[in-house]
């Protein structure tokens, strides 16, 4: 599901449900690899505008698709963030984050709180893919089909996603965070 600003009338968005970070959940430096594990030693937006420049003057037409998924085990949420930076017909690479808390949360509670991991990091770095004219889209966890639990936070990611102004995709479309960062958290 495809969905852009100017196309959703009439979806209110209640900012103030969205969860907010709690003290255990994440430390403000956070730490990114790459999916070979290769630790990024400088700030993820410094890291991104190097491999921007590099894919413009190899040529490479890119599209990015930033997602999150979580998982609760033994009382402990795993989170994980990714940046899925895909290559027109020749593969594509990818970010991660991950980061936990013992926080209790409902599933409606989890799902906004990925929304807003990703909406963090889409906002942190729209500025570069405008640079670069790279489209972004942000990728939601939440089911479109209402029989699932997810279904319930559906409205609220959307009005929250494309009121930042940012590309909108739900499952089964939104492959960054429900096979991406779900391969991360499993």
């Amino acid at each position: 599901m495809v969905m852009h600003r100017s196309e959703i009338p009439e979806i209110m968005v209640r900012v103030h449900e969205v969860p907010r970070r709690s003290k255990q959940v994440m430390k403000q430096n956070k730490e990114w690899r790459t999916l070979s594990g290769e630790r990024i030693k400088i700030p993820i937006a410094e890291e991104i505008s190097r491999v921007l420049q590099r894919e413009a003057a190899e040529g490479h037409e890119l599209k990015v698709c930033i997602g999150t998924d979580s998982q609760v085990k033994a009382g402990v949420t795993g989170f994980a963030t990714v940046i899925v930076f895909l290559r027109k017909r020749k593969g594509g690479f990818m970010y991660i984050c991950s980061e936990s808390t013992r926080q209790r949360m409902s599933v409606k509670e989890r799902m906004l709180t990925e929304v807003r991991m990703s909406i963090d990091v889409a906002y942190e770095l729209c500025n570069l893919f405008s640079r670069y004219r790279v489209d972004m889209e942000v990728h939601a966890d939440i089911n479109t089909n209402p029989q699932f639990k997810s279904n319930d936070a559906l409205a609220e990611a959307m009005g929250y996603i494309l009121g930042m102004g940012f590309a909108f995709r739900a499952k089964p479309e939104a492959f960054a965070s429900s096979s991406c960062a779900n391969k991360v958290v499993q």
